[in-house]
């Protein structure tokens, strides 16, 4: 699965627990989108976490 470029985040690991307690498996992944963003005036392609895209349009 994929990291963000910016932050690291990755997938989380975990079990799933229904009513009879057995565990199996399970991964949270993040929600990575590609957006193209201006770096020293020219366009840069990243994978950025959509946390990171928020911060980014707010700068």
């Amino acid at each position: 699965m994929a990291k963000c470029q910016k932050c690291g985040k990755g997938p989380q690991f975990g079990n799933n627990r229904p009513w009879s307690k057995k565990a199996t498996r399970r991964s949270w992944n993040v929600n990575i989108q590609k957006v193209t963003l201006m770096e020293n005036g020219k366009p840069v392609s990243r994978r950025l976490c959509t946390a990171c895209i928020k911060t980014a349009v707010k700068a």
